[in-house]
């Protein structure tokens, strides 16, 4: 896979593409649940135009559950507020993948989560990078960033958060 990465961002430079210095770059993250205990794990992969993520849940309350990036890696708080908002690169911050104003990078699909309490999603977003390549938000800036996930789903459009409830899961994106 290490050779495969270089010769994809030189085949994508040569056909004129900007390319991110670490295509196929992985982070992967611990979730843990407001008791501090490890409940899954996120893995982000940077790619030639944003992030794919895989995340895999245990011990959750089954049904859906809003997803999203908050703008600081800082999961300390039990509630884990100290993630602060979600990820934006504008001042004002419209959330929604639903709501034509939107402007929240951080904003993701839905996690379901099954009667057994696990979860397990795969997605793409095209608002971020690992490091802000092409103007997207970056996730792994000074201060980094969290994948959060709430008690309730997001409606994807209610402001600020699409109604998604508090925090009941954290994982801190670090560089």
């Amino acid at each position: 896979m290490k050779l495969l990465a270089p010769a994809l961002a030189a085949a994508l430079l040569a056909a004129g593409g900007a390319v991110a210095a670490d295509i196929g770059a992985q982070k992967t993250v611990e979730l843990k649940n407001n008791a501090g205990q490890a409940i899954g794990t996120a893995t982000l992969t940077e790619a030639p135009k944003g992030v794919l993520m895989r995340l895999e849940v245990s011990g959750l309350t089954p049904g859906w559950h809003g997803l999203h990036f908050h703008e600081k890696g800082d999961c300390s708080k039990s509630d884990f507020t100290s993630a602060g908002g979600h990820v934006h690169t504008e001042a004002s911050m419209v959330h929604g993948l639903l709501n034509p104003d939107a402007n929240e990078a951080g904003d993701l699909p839905n996690l379901y989560v099954g009667a057994d309490g696990k979860g397990v999603v795969e997605l793409f977003s095209t608002y971020v990078s690992f490091d802000g390549q092409s103007g997207r938000a970056a996730l792994m800036d000074d201060d980094g960033a969290a994948v959060v996930i709430h008690a309730s789903p997001d409606d994807h459009k209610t402001q600020p958060i699409g109604g998604a409830g508090a925090r009941v899961a954290c994982g801190a994106i670090a560089g």
